[in-house]
């Protein structure tokens, strides 16, 4: 039996899942199974580990894992990004992004550090030493800037 989620955008947090009840913030990462499939966004506010299929968007404040089993057409950003699948799309890795020897990316890649192992592929631009904050999107301004000064 397949799993899929079909959204336009999905948020997971560690804490306050389930109405009422509160989870411990050292719990463990959202994780999509072997024959689990997203299409659209997910954001996490902890680590994620993707065994299945994701199209779209993966943003995690922790780390982002992609086992073997797992092929990804998305955006990826984390904190420390793991490739052991396949990546097709841009990969941001605010700290590292380790390609192990059986991962493969085909995009753009920006780090502050990175680890390729033998056997790995890495296909795109690669832009490196950044500091962690820097790699961070900025915030869009607010207002129009219209408003009169007081």
């Amino acid at each position: 039996m397949e799993h899929a989620v079909d959204t336009a955008e999905m948020t997971a947090t560690r804490t306050g899942r389930n109405r009422g009840q509160h989870t411990a913030p050292n719990e463990g990462p959202v994780v999509l199974g072997p024959r689990d499939s997203l299409v659209g966004t997910l954001t996490v506010d902890g680590d994620v580990r993707v065994h299945g299929t994701v199209e779209g968007e993966l943003k995690a404040a922790g780390d982002v894992t992609v086992e073997e089993t797992a092929t990804v057409k998305a955006r990826i950003e984390g904190r420390t990004v793991a490739v052991r699948g396949t990546v097709q799309g841009n990969v941001t890795g605010r700290r590292r992004l380790i390609l192990a020897g059986s991962g493969s990316i085909t995009g753009d890649v920006r780090v502050a550090k990175l680890q390729v192992e033998d056997g790995a592929t890495l296909n795109g631009n690669i832009s490196m030493g950044q500091t962690e904050e820097s790699l961070v999107e900025p915030a869009a301004p607010q207002g129009d800037g219209d408003q009169p000064q007081s």
